[in-house]
């Protein structure tokens, strides 16, 4: 694998970092900036408004520059709104720079995921994708808790002032290890980019990764209060096993991209039943604090086998113009965390219990496997008449068709 993937895993590594960051520092910045934790809870949306948004709409605007100065553009962004959001002076100012911030994360791994495959022979693009993801998985092991430690002990704005660092490394690694081969102007342009997403496969690509990951967020969303009130554990172990989840996430997502090269929907559909497994069993798994463990681990596998598979599908239905099918593929990605989210607070507030998330994550997750057959069925259906027609062009090609066939 190419050593330019290393920049592109430190680029994610700073996204991932800053983005799961803010849940642990809740109550630092809220006291600090004098406002509820609920309010303080905004920011964290704020942020995932702002890769909703952006993913789109920067892959659209920058369709016909150099992918490698996009990169760096949008690490650039990154870095400029994580250090305003350490020098925000208010909370509506910290609010509109965690917004900034969130603008650049869906267009970099879009746009990345791109320049990674193109980088490789197409048996490998599947593990490119997989090591450029790596460095989001690893922020949940290791950026997430230091970053959060250094707020406890330095102040919430030491730590985005570490992560726009973060960003700045970045940087200086994608203009020395990008080769410019792979920033030359894409073909297809804005418009052709826009004409991929007017394809059924795409959005159905699309909505698959909806329905998948939110069936991941149904249950991950609430998984303190499974981990303390049904499994026994103490609030202060609940780092060391989100920290295990982080592992789970990228065994899973190093799994996923070695077997979808051999078998990219096989990979999705198998993730996608091993998902609906695990979190169907969770009311039974949360009972014990070892098998909690185990839960939690599973969860992160499971979910992250599919990661590459999804992505590169949607690349693939816009091979063409794979950029912005790309980017809305990490849009779909944050839509999923919102829905799914909200999808499990529904089961909780209805009163079926703790673990109730994970049971109505278990039905997210099979209504992604219903929306990847349909998809499946779709490509079936395009395939055949395509392949009936070489058949009679190659055998038969002075003879009008048979009325029977």
């Amino acid at each position: 694998m190419p050593l330019a993937l290393l920049a592109l895993a430190v680029g994610a590594f700073g996204i991932g970092t800053t983005e799961f960051v803010m849940m642990g520092l809740l109550p630092d910045v809220a006291a600090d900036l004098h406002v509820s934790i609920p309010a303080a809870g905004h920011l964290v949306s704020a942020y995932a408004l702002g890769v909703v948004i952006g993913a789109p709409l920067l892959a659209a605007v920058t369709a016909r520059m150099s992918r490698r100065t996009v990169l760096a553009g949008l690490m650039g962004l990154f870095v400029v709104g994580n250090a305003l959001s350490a020098l925000a002076p208010g909370y509506e100012t910290l609010l509109a720079a965690r917004f900034l911030s969130g603008l650049p994360h869906g267009a970099f791994f879009g746009v990345g995921a791109v320049v990674a495959t193109n980088m490789v022979a197409p048996e490998r693009k599947a593990r490119s994708v997989s090591l450029m993801f790596l460095g989001l998985t690893v922020a949940n092991i290791a950026g997430v808790p230091a970053a959060t430690s250094m707020g406890q002990h330095l102040g919430w704005r030491a730590t985005f002032l570490g992560v726009s660092a973060i960003g700045v490394a970045a940087i200086v690694s994608l203009a020395l290890l990008i080769p410019r081969d792979h920033g030359r102007t894409p073909a297809a342009g804005l418009r052709g980019e826009l004409a991929a997403l007017r394809s059924v496969p795409v959005w159905l690509a699309l909505g698959t990764t909806v329905a998948g990951f939110g069936a991941l967020f149904a249950a991950y969303s609430y998984i303190t209060p499974m981990l303390t009130d049904s499994a026994g554990y103490a609030d202060s172990s609940v780092t060391l096993l989100l920290a295990l989840f982080g592992v789970g996430a990228t065994a899973g997502n190093l799994l996923g991209g070695r077997l979808a090269d051999h078998a990219m929907r096989g990979t999705l559909f198998g993730g996608l039943v091993s998902l609906a497994a695990v979190l169907s069993l969770f009311p039974l798994l949360m009972r014990t604090p070892v098998t909690a463990a185990l839960a939690v681990v599973l969860l992160g596998t499971a979910a992250f086998v599919t990661g590459s598979p999804l992505q590169l599908m949607v690349m693939e239905k816009a091979s063409s113009a794979p950029s912005l099918a790309s980017s809305a593929n990490q849009a779909a990605f944050n839509l999923a965390n919102a829905g799914g989210a909200w999808i499990g607070g529904l089961a909780l507030a209805a009163g079926f219990g703790v673990t109730s998330p994970a049971v109505a994550g278990a039905g997210l997750a099979v209504l992604g496997l219903g929306v990847a057959g349909t998809a499946y069925a779709v490509d079936r259906s395009r395939a055949v008449p395509a392949g009936r027609e070489r058949r009679v062009a190659g055998h038969v090609p002075h003879q009008p068709e048979p009325q029977h066939s």
